[in-house]
């Protein structure tokens, strides 16, 4: 609509990338064109926060090692960028701390690009302030917006028991919100009417039908290293002679934290028993 105002938007992805594949990369691109048409939004930036080890999840690699094949993925791109902030840290972190983290860094940062607004700022600290009541879509235009960004596979591991909070569930998708990138395998929108949660804040869940299908897996790409098998053009090239070089995935890799429980549910048992 002519005259509306625009959101600005960075897109954040959080996960193994254990290795980052070329599909990966796609929804990003996916999410923005997504977004760019509803003319709501303008994407201005996309970040990928590759997990700590302290996840322990089968099969996960050094958190070194999957930052610097990120790096090398994003090597190219104008508007895809990676960050160490959540993969540094000593423990696993919830991802809705990570989604805070970096709304905190983009208030910071047009803080200072703008610090003698001090209308603009109070005005965004209210909104701060007023949480997540109501739909994010409901916000001033002037304010912009940290989304989180994954694949259906995450949004339907909302469901599982113990492996997220609710409260945490609320708040990444009614404070800042969802862009969901599904497959003709997957059928979202069922899976957010059946959440009380999801149905909720459903006007801040985007859903983007991927119609040019690819079932790049990055658990089917360690399956083909550790056979010696190609896996060109299903990673970036320079991903691919990091993994090379580095002689990363193999038999012994995959048995990592085998007999570990994913820290979600050691921490959720934890709760339980204290």
């Amino acid at each position: 609509m002519e005259g509306q105002a625009v959101t600005e938007v960075v897109l954040l992805a959080c996960g193994s990338f254990n290795p980052i594949t070329n599909m990966h990369l796609r929804m990003f691109e996916l999410a923005r064109d997504h977004l760019v048409d509803t003319g709501q939004y303008r994407v201005v930036k996309g970040i990928i926060s590759p997990v700590g080890d302290g996840y322990k999840k089968k099969g996960l690699i050094e958190a070194s090692h999957r930052l610097e094949m990120a790096r090398l993925a994003t090597k190219d791109s104008d508007w895809i960028t990676v960050d160490a902030w959540e993969c540094l840290q000593p423990e696993w972190v919830e991802t809705a701390k990570v989604v805070r983290h970096h709304y905190d860094d983009l208030l910071a940062a047009e803080q200072n690009i703008d610090d003698v607004d001090t209308v603009k700022y109070t005005k965004r600290r209210r909104v701060e302030e007023n949480h997540f009541q109501g739909s994010s879509s409901d916000r001033g235009r002037d304010s912009s917006q940290v989304m989180l960004l994954c694949g259906a596979d995450v949004l339907e591991s909302f469901g599982i028991p113990n492996l997220w909070k609710q409260e945490d569930i609320a708040e990444i998708v009614g404070r800042y919100g969802l862009v969901c990138i599904t497959r003709n395998s997957n059928d979202p929108h069922k899976f957010i009417h059946q959440s009380d949660t999801l149905w909720k804040y459903r006007k801040n869940i985007h859903v983007v039908r991927e119609w040019v299908t690819n079932e790049i897996s990055a658990t089917h790409i360690r399956r083909a290293l550790r056979r010696g098998r190609s896996v060109r053009y299903l990673l970036p090239d320079k991903v691919v002679r990091y993994v090379q070089e580095n002689d990363l995935y193999s038999a012994e890799s995959e048995k990592k934290n085998a007999d570990v429980v994913l820290a979600p549910f050691q921490k959720c048992s934890g709760a339980l028993s204290s």
